[in-house]
């Protein structure tokens, strides 16, 4: 059904594209870069895989993020996609207006000089390739560099999953086939 919006514009009102959203679940990612005024953190769900060859990933920022105007500056950022025991990361990365890096001893630096969570379930480090401003919101697209993964068989690497504004995990209890 399309309603118009506030402003009289005939597309899906705000509060309705929202809702239909609110039963799509997410992977949950923390992207973290630095281009020299000092790391920044941000808590993402829009990401997702375009391709293997060549390794493209794709995550959005919404310009209301304080790390969205260093993540459109950096050349390279790193993905990190937590499993449910990384939660506290999650919320670090979603909490505003503290500084995420203040614990040092959650993070490090790569050789390459990008900031990570070495706790993280998986981290992909990529270059990003195109960006597209889309609504409040700025599309990024980055070619997969290098990566570490945990087994995705191991049992304690339960996928942190968001859900109707909630966190979640995804168990063998969830399988519906």
């Amino acid at each position: 059904m399309t309603t118009t919006s506030s402003s009289g514009d005939d597309w899906l009102a705000a509060d309705d594209f929202k809702s239909a959203f609110r039963n799509h679940p997410a992977g949950v990612a923390v992207i973290t870069a630095d281009v020299g005024d000092g790391p920044v953190a941000l808590t993402a769900t829009s990401v997702f895989s375009v391709s293997v060859t060549p390794p493209l990933l794709v995550f959005s920022i919404s310009e209301l993020s304080s790390s969205t105007p260093t993540l459109r500056r950096a050349d390279t950022v790193v993905v990190h996609l937590l499993a449910a025991d990384q939660l506290a990361i999650a919320k670090l990365g979603a909490t505003s207006g503290i500084d995420r890096f203040a614990d040092t001893t959650l993070w490090a630096r790569l050789p390459t000089g990008e900031p990570y969570f070495p706790a993280a379930h998986a981290w992909i480090r990529g270059r990003v390739v195109n960006k597209m401003e889309a609504g409040g919101s700025t599309v990024v697209a980055a070619l997969a560099l290098e990566s570490e993964a945990a087994d995705p068989g191991d049992s304690a690497s339960q996928p942190l999953v968001y859900h109707n504004r909630e966190w979640h995990r995804l168990t063998d209890q969830s399988k519906i086939a």
